[in-house]
């Protein structure tokens, strides 16, 4: 990952799929997957994105200690011993802060690293790769190349950032989707707004485009359907929060507190049972 972008891009929601890598074949002869001590890697003095987001490699720091690191780093060999970080500075950074003695690494030549760059570019201006295959060669460019969206972009033919975006984005979908992409049955414009869904949503959906031909205007009322259904889950914990609101008000006010929520708001309740209460109530309120 290349230095000096968000947080979206510490932790990647699209881990590469080497079955839709369309240079794996040509990596697996010029690559050497290993554990590598911490000791033995050493960043690259000449890397020119320096800038490091203290809190962002923290939390990533974290999910490591939680999930391991989840891409690989990509490294060459130095003639002094030891290997030079090509790729992923952020995630061997992050990996020392939560403790790691080794982390994954693919081992390549500075040449081989070169032509499969070149090879990528060259698959990308291609026309027959689907959208699920041009999306895992840009997360390739991005986490193994240090290459920007804006890079990217600019080396397929000049497409934008965001068009880059939003097909990378496609790879967040469920499995069954992203196969339904791939073998040609959903286009890239009809699953592209399924994304954001939870995973059974967005299965069921594009299972019903697939099957009974739905067009983008019904896709969008389902959406929109979807959206405006309340969400149990969601009322349940905004109760759970207005009562521990309301234990708070009734301990500091020494008087009986209820929160009744709605959909667009609520109401506090405060009972007294005489004029002096009522007195007393307001003083404290007042303050």
């Amino acid at each position: 990952m290349g230095l000096g972008r968000g947080f979206d891009s510490l932790i990647p929601n699209e881990l590469l799929d080497e079955s839709f890598d369309p240079t794996a074949e040509q990596d697996g002869q010029v690559s050497d997957l290993r554990q590598i001590a911490i000791s033995e890697l050493h960043a690259d003095k000449d890397q020119p994105r320096r800038t490091m987001d203290e809190i962002a490699l923290n939390e990533l720091a974290e999910s490591i200690k939680l999930h391991g690191v989840l891409q690989p780093i990509v490294v060459v060999a130095q003639k002094s011993g030891g290997y030079m970080i090509v790729a992923g500075e952020r995630r061997y950074q992050a990996a020392k802060l939560a403790g790691l003695k080794k982390m994954p690494a693919l081992i390549r030549t500075l040449n081989a690293q070169n032509k499969l760059e070149v090879s990528l570019i060259e698959n990308l201006q291609r026309r027959d790769l689907n959208a699920i295959e041009t999306a895992t060669a840009y997360v390739k460019l991005r986490d193994q190349f240090n290459a920007s969206v804006e890079e990217i972009g600019k080396r397929v033919g000049g497409k934008s950032g965001n068009t880059i975006k939003n097909t990378i984005r496609l790879l967040r979908l469920p499995q069954d989707v992203i196969a339904a992409i791939a073998s040609g049955e959903l286009t890239e414009g009809q699953a592209r707004p399924l994304i954001g869904l939870d995973d059974a949503q967005a299965s069921n959906i594009a299972k019903k485009i697939v099957t009974e031909g739905w067009s983008a205007r019904k896709v969008e009322a389902e959406l929109n359907r979807l959206k405006a259904k309340p969400s149990t889950k969601k009322n349940a914990a905004m109760k759970q929060d207005y009562s521990d609101t309301a234990i708070s008000l009734q301990k500091r006010l020494s008087a009986p507190v209820s929160i009744r929520s709605g959909a667009k708001g609520g109401t506090i309740t405060i009972k007294f049972a005489s004029k002096t209460e009522l007195e007393a109530l307001t003083k404290r309120l007042l303050g």
